[in-house]
């Protein structure tokens, strides 16, 4: 419950961003501005609005995610909050979870504000609901892509300042979209050490391709014509984003536990 009240109160302060209000708007001035996107492509408008929408709300929600992401700590300990905070009953992992759950609900109503805009520019260019639900496993898979990103933010924002885990939080969002290319690396370079290492680094590092890309075909184009995603793909999505969110808020827990404010 002590993580519920941190997670609320972490919404209130992250609605009252007037930089997340700034980028929410633009998110939806992209979208909208699909609709003269389309008009240029003859017969793929609708495919043209969900693949520019989708990816707006990619971008816009891994920029949250990122920028508030890696002040969620570092915040409090500049202003001193922490102190006053921990010294009441408040084991200091459900100051992380609950952190950690008040992005995540922020970015789950930004995620469903955007899409709500995606789908009145869709139902104004004629495009009927059937349609509609076959683009929701798409943003389903962002939001998981969003909540990872979100994880990894957090475990630089215990130990180190805003400029660097934004720097370390992008780089390995970066990698994380090629964690396949790293392995197909590995494989070219004779080298039995260089392969083992890749591995490592493949399985270590998380792995947004997942979210991105499911049985072969990548997800945004794949809702943007409207196709069935695989069903076991987003379900093995979601295990892994589960698991490793845990790992990382477990690492947090961890970092921030060792850090003493006396």
């Amino acid at each position: 419950m002590r993580a519920l009240a941190i997670a609320r109160n972490t919404f209130r302060e992250n609605i009252r961003d007037k930089v997340l209000y700034n980028l929410i708007l633009f998110a939806l001035l992209m979208i909208l501005s699909s609709l003269a996107l389309g008009q240029l492509t003859l017969g793929h408008t609708d495919k043209v609005i969900v693949d520019l929408g989708l990816s707006s709300i990619s971008m816009i929600g891994t920029l949250i995610a990122i920028f508030i992401g890696i002040s969620l700590v570092y915040k409090e300990l500049e202003k001193r909050t922490v102190y006053a905070l921990l010294a009441k009953p408040v084991h200091r992992r459900e100051f992380i979870l609950g952190k950690f759950l008040g992005l995540l609900f922020t970015l789950a109503v930004n995620v469903f504000i955007m899409s709500a805009g995606l789908i009145v520019t869709l139902a104004y260019h004629g495009v009927g609901p059937r349609s509609w639900v076959r683009i929701l496993p798409a943003v389903y898979l962002i939001l998981l892509s969003l909540a990872l990103t979100t994880a990894v933010a957090l475990v630089f924002s215990t130990f180190s300042t805003p400029a660097l885990s934004a720097l370390f939080t992008f780089f390995l969002w970066v990698i994380g979209h090629f964690n396949g290319d790293l392995l197909e690396l590995g494989r070219m370079v004779q080298s039995g050490f260089f392969l083992r290492v890749c591995r490592v680094l493949y399985y270590l590092l998380p792995n947004f391709s997942n979210f991105a890309t499911i049985d072969s075909r990548n997800v945004i184009t794949t809702a943007a014509y409207y196709q069935p995603i695989d069903g076991w793909g987003v379900l093995w999505a979601s295990v892994y984003a589960l698991i490793y969110c845990t790992i990382l808020l477990s690492v947090s827990v961890v970092i921030f536990s060792r850090r003493d404010f006396k």
